[in-house]
């Protein structure tokens, strides 16, 4: 009993050595944990700061390129309401009269379907100047109404005032800012929309060129719309602003220099 006892005092005293060796090793091990720990958390303070200072860039490249190439404003137009037209004509008409007539001229029938158009249809918004503006509540119908009478109509055509022109060069120039936008912005975009270089002089737009059929500008309008709402989602713009057919006014709230996380 006295032998056996010897031996697991010895077994016991070799354990002990081995288990302090253990702790020795789960302090050095817990050292370097807590330096790689500082060490990671040190790296990822850097990487937000070039985060924030990678989005200031890309903020103030955007806000540049929306100052000095595509400017865009709102443009009021000089409407005015047919309710108060009205009612300066007939000072007997009532009050539920002109708020029909006030309800009538906030709709916009669109596409087979009655749209609420907030902005009452009396602004545009403009892209690149006052002269090419696009309308606000999403009404593109003037474009291949034009397309349909020029099927049915020969000569040459001498409107350089059409909307439908004015239409086409506003959402090719949308078009090419999009692209741009998810450039700087290193996004990419759901939907592809043709809109390349060609030569040094001309640049390849699927709104630019040839008359497109209403299924075929219909199909290039939904495209652009998806990839500038897509942007908006990427850089947190404030759900309630936007519209899905609101093309320009979208890219306004986008660009605007009060969307605080416009860079990320």
């Amino acid at each position: 009993d006295a032998e056996g006892l010897l031996r697991i005092k010895e077994e016991n005293q070799k354990h002990y050595r081995r288990a302090q060796r253990h702790q020795e090793k789960k302090e050095k091990i817990q050292r370097h944990n807590h330096k790689l720990g500082d060490l990671v958390e040190k790296k990822t303070s850097d990487l937000k700061t070039q985060y924030e200072h990678l989005a200031n860039l890309r903020r103030t490249h955007i806000l540049e390129l929306t100052s000095v190439i595509f400017p865009m404003e709102e443009v009021k137009t000089s409407m005015r309401d047919p309710a108060d037209v009205s009612s300066e004509g007939d000072n007997a008409m009532t009050s539920s009269t002109v708020s029909k007539l006030a309800e009538a001229r906030r709709t916009t029938y669109l596409s087979g379907r009655w749209v609420c158009d907030d902005h009452n249809g009396d602004t545009s918004i403009s892209i690149t100047g006052p002269w090419i503006t696009l309308p606000n509540n999403g009404d593109y119908s003037a474009y291949y109404n034009w397309v349909e009478e020029k099927k049915t109509t020969q000569g040459p055509d001498m409107e350089h005032n059409n909307p439908a022109h004015t239409i086409s060069a506003a959402l090719c120039y949308a078009t090419q800012l999009v692209n741009t936008l998810s450039l700087i912005l290193d996004v990419n975009l759901p939907k592809k929309l043709c809109n390349r270089q060609v030569n040094a002089k001309f640049l390849r737009s699927e709104f630019c060129g040839e008359n497109l059929s209403r299924h075929r500008f219909m199909r290039a309008v939904k495209k652009l719309n998806a990839n500038i709402l897509h942007l908006c989602f990427s850089q947190h713009v404030n759900l309630d602003l936007l519209h899905p057919l609101h093309t320009l006014r979208n890219l306004m709230y986008l660009v605007s220099p009060d969307t605080e996380n416009l860079g990320r």
